[in-house]
């Protein structure tokens, strides 16, 4: 059945991911759409605030660029809010002039960070592989996967023109099942979550457009202008809107259906015997736990997003309805509660299908842990007339305490001797006859 399921929809992501690539398109680059900005990297030599008010005058040298080596001095904004420059910064400039010797043609435009960058990734790099080993090796290597996707199809194929909204979802498709499958490995468990992935996708790609529309979204905001702007070329930009929530909520459904997954698995093979509808019932109880706490994370990471955003509305003297329907809140809202709603789909679609596969798949035992009842079938007792006796060592008895007189020994006239083997045989025993008394000796011959 899951074969039936998936195998279409792979091919249908191949397919349309052949189908949307720019094949021989060529991108227009900055200098081509009239950006000629040339990014320079630099080093702060000296800082002077005598450049006037609120003004410092910073002194760089060009580490690259046709004035490689030589010192220029660039006056910069200083002020709450201005970045505050210090000796040994490394900085970026942009050159958009003619003549690379010229103050004028510079401006400090950010900091270097490459370095702090690269630290960062190799200590998350360490972390993972450290707890994860051989699996966090495969989630590295899944990540990055999800990075080449992003950038060599997702980024151009909305650049050439292509519907934004197509492009996430067969985009999203190759990332869900080359991240899953390669973390996770090809199972009957892995599958059951890609397909819950797939069916809360398409719930949240359907309901976007609808809601979007009903909301009349047109998701032009300042970065979406000045994108439009620059580019020349027509862009949806309201499928652009969808096509960034449903990446947006691409990863945290990854962790919901796999969760599920893993969940249904493992209550069946604690309890085998176990029917669809009490996996089903366990495992939704489980999904309503883990819902909670992911929908707020998903609330809470769009909120951080558009944080300055909010603080920059909230100063405007605003109702709070005509801040909350206002074109950037409004978008962000809809994003919100849309990926929260396919969120809130995957637990009960994921753990169905979880619960229906599981079922029908032999337990397996746990590695390493003692085999399950059903997972072997029990062996027929052999009969016991051919069973090997067991050899038994047995504790040697105490010898019994044997009755009678030292001097006189036992007497015949009680009949033949027997051990007395209980205490009442003792006491019923009849009572014996004091033996003679012995005469002393006078010590004559």
């Amino acid at each position: 059945m899951l074969t039936w399921l998936l195998v279409p929809l792979a091919l249908a992501t191949i397919v349309g991911a052949a189908l949307l690539y720019p094949f021989g398109h060529e991108q227009k680059t900055g200098a081509d759409v009239g950006l000629h900005q040339k990014p320079v990297e630099a080093v702060v030599t000296g800082v002077q605030a005598n450049c006037g008010e609120k003004c410092v005058a910073v002194t760089v040298r060009m580490d690259d660029g046709d004035a490689r080596g030589q010192s220029i001095t660039i006056p910069s904004v200083s002020g709450p809010g201005a970045p505050r420059f210090q000796v040994g910064d490394e900085v970026v400039l942009s050159y958009s002039g003619s003549q690379p010797q010229a103050a004028e043609s510079y401006q400090i435009v950010d900091y270097q960070r490459g370095w702090s960058l690269v630290v960062l990734a190799l200590v998350f790099a360490a972390a993972v592989l450290l707890l994860g080993r051989w699996q966090g090796l495969a989630a590295l290597g899944a990540l990055l996967l999800s990075f080449v996707v992003l950038v060599l199809f997702i980024m151009p194929s909305i650049l050439a023109g292509q519907n934004p909204l197509m492009v996430a979802v067969v985009g999203a498709g190759l990332i869900m099942f080359v991240v899953l499958y390669l973390t996770h490995g090809v199972s009957a468990r892995t599958s059951t979550a890609v397909l819950g992935t797939l069916v809360s996708l398409a719930l949240i790609g359907v309901l976007g457009a609808v809601f979007s529309a009903a909301a009349e979204l047109t998701g032009l905001d300042e970065d979406t202008i000045n994108l439009v702007t620059v580019l020349g070329t027509d862009i949806d930009t309201r499928g652009l809107l969808l096509a960034g929530a449903l990446i947006g909520a691409l990863g945290v459904l990854d962790d919901v259906t796999v969760t599920q997954t893993s969940a249904v698995w493992e209550l069946r093979r604690a309890n085998d015997k176990l029917t669809w509808r009490e996996l089903f019932a366990a495992g939704s109880r489980i999904g309503r736990d883990h819902l909670s706490s992911v929908v707020n994370t998903l609330v809470m990471a769009y909120a951080g997003a558009a944080l300055p955003l909010l603080l920059a509305i909230s100063l405007a003297g605003r109702s709070m309805g005509e801040v909350l329907t206002a074109q950037q809140i409004a978008q962000e809202i809809v994003r919100t509660l849309v990926g929260s709603i396919g969120l809130v789909a995957a637990v009960p679609v994921t753990t169905a299908l979880a619960a229906l596969i599981a079922v029908r798949q032999e337990v397996v035992p746990a590695a390493g842990g003692a085999p399950a009842e059903s997972a072997k079938p029990a062996e027929p007792a052999e009969p016991a007339e051919t069973a090997e006796p067991k050899t038994v060592k047995r504790a040697k008895p105490k010898p019994a305490r044997i009755e009678g007189d030292l001097f006189t020994g036992y007497d015949p006239g009680k009949g033949p001797w027997e051990r007395p083997s209980r205490p009442a045989a003792r006491r019923a025993a009849p009572a014996r006859r004091e033996p003679p008394a012995r005469r002393r000796s006078s010590g004559s011959p």
